[in-house]
């Protein structure tokens, strides 16, 4: 079967919350001929089923829920008359942008895009990634596959509920299972500091008095047909668990949330180059990656901690992708690579790739929980070039932090650290 080959400006490979503003600010930018390709069957991405609270405060000064959030979003897409292949996956990708499709509404097509953006969001990680021994039996979920469960097809994954790992997802069907009438009998943690946003611990765990357990793992699942209980044991200075603080909680359900990895099969078709830190691909300010004419937005670029900051991703690299197209880009100058130092997990962008603006925003995730400290820019030769304080740094919390162009001018790299 030979497909149908089709030439457009710019394609949107995902349609959450990062492709739907990414494609937006595209069409403003005056973009025509461009395409938002769906794999499901809605837009929306994530978003539909997080029905909590806590979406919009950054963007539109109020608290949404997750659907409300992304229906502003539809809206103004279908307002604009953006096309969309929903039921529509992107099987391959190449680094001159040459894709195949293939879906119900468009069938097998080959697509030429001038700007590919990238905004297929991430996938958590499941039991077998993070390793948690035992028998197989049925009540191991994701968090994310147990929130779809209960928040759109109204089924009630539990009732005596183990959660493993304390990222922002299980901490909120900590919360949710709690008000359905399930019994969270812990939450187990294997750093000695939370996964989560703070928010999220006060409101999701110590509002519901549901046990935060640290520095402690799951060591086996008993079951045979269907979850028995588990075995949780605190773990010693070396990593491991230590012998004798074994204990068995009986449950009928294992809820996994221990973090999101970017999806980025179609990035590394394409030659895109990743970020062993963020897992996501290499970017400089214009969301660009070292492949010329694509694009990384969302957390396919990097894991956010809300969805506000998504958002302002896609709007970055729509933007940047209709300049791209439509030759109006700033001029380039010498890539300055960034890295991160002591102190700091990642930092994004990992290159700048011009300076037309007074400012350059980097994102960094801290590696420690600490207090009043000193957020450090150093050039190519260690010397520090500016410097900046935070009251509090965690962890779970990526946080922005302004460098003065004029110090960067004459840099060939800049580090930063937290101390």
């Amino acid at each position: 079967m030979e497909a149908e080959r089709k030439h457009l400006d710019i394609v949107v490979i995902g349609g959450g919350p990062a492709g739907l503003a990414a494609a937006i600010a595209a069409r403003k930018a005056g973009v025509e001929n461009l395409l938002l390709i769906e794999r499901d069957s809605e837009l929306g991405g994530i978003l539909p089923q997080c029905v909590h609270t806590g979406f919009g405060l950054k963007r539109f000064g109020q608290e949404m829920t997750g659907p409300e959030y992304v229906e502003r979003f539809i809206r103004e897409f279908e307002a604009l008359k953006i096309p969309a292949a929903l039921n529509t996956m992107v099987t391959e990708l190449t680094r001159d942008r040459l894709m195949i499709a293939i879906g119900e509404p468009v069938g097998l097509i080959e697509i030429q895009a001038k700007a590919v953006i990238l905004a297929m969001g991430c996938r958590e990680r499941t039991r077998g990634a993070i390793g948690i021994p035992g028998a197989r039996p049925a009540g191991v979920f994701t968090a994310g596959a147990a929130q779809r469960m209960l928040n759109i097809e109204g089924l009630m994954p539990g009732r005596k509920v183990v959660i493993v790992g304390s990222g922002d997802i299980g901490l909120i069907m900590a919360r949710r299972l709690t008000l359905e009438g399930a019994k969270v009998l812990a939450v187990v943690e294997m750093m000695p500091y939370p996964g989560g946003l703070t928010r999220n611990l006060v409101q999701c765990l110590q509002d519901f008095n549901i046990p935060l357990h640290l520095r402690t793992v799951v060591t086996e699942i008993h079951g045979r047909r269907r979850v028995e209980g588990v075995t949780i044991a605190q773990l010693g200075d070396n990593g491991k668990p230590f012998p004798g603080t074994e204990r068995k909680v009986a449950c009928d359900t294992v809820l996994i949330s221990a973090g999101l990895i970017p999806e980025n099969e179609l990035s590394q078709q394409a030659g895109v180059e990743l970020d062993l830190a963020t897992r996501g691909p290499v970017i400089d300010q214009d969301m660009e990656t070292l492949v010329p004419g694509i694009f990384a937005c969302g957390d396919v670029a990097y894991v956010h901690n809300m969805v506000d900051w998504v958002s302002a991703d896609g709007e970055t690299a729509g933007a940047a992708a209709a300049q791209l197209v439509l030759g109006k880009r700033p001029e380039r100058c010498a890539p300055i690579p960034v890295r991160p130092g002591e102190g700091v997990q990642c930092v994004v962008p990992q290159r700048f790739t011009y300076l037309a603006s007074e400012h350059l925003v980097l994102s960094l995730r801290p590696k420690m929980i600490a207090r009043d400290v000193k957020v450090n820019f150093k050039d190519e030769a260690g010397t520090v070039i500016h410097s900046l304080r935070r009251k509090v740094v965690r962890p779970a919390e990526i946080f922005d932090v302004k460098l003065p162009v004029r110090v960067v001018k004459g840099c060939r790299e800049l580090s930063l650290e937290v101390v």
